[in-house]
């Protein structure tokens, strides 16, 4: 008896249509990296007064 499901795993090129992320699909935010660079830059200046003191 066949099976009426199609497996996408069945093979590379139906794998991959079926992970594609669709148009809805969002780029992911750049905002951690930022705030994480701004900290970076805080604690360095920091570091650089204590040490010049």
């Amino acid at each position: 008896m066949s099976d009426n499901q199609v497996d996408p795993s069945g093979n590379t090129e139906a794998f991959r249509a079926f992970t594609r992320p669709g148009p809805e699909a969002e780029a992911p935010s750049k905002i951690p990296y930022v705030i994480g660079g701004l900290v970076a830059v805080v604690l360095l200046a920091l570091i650089a007064v204590l040490v010049l003191r």
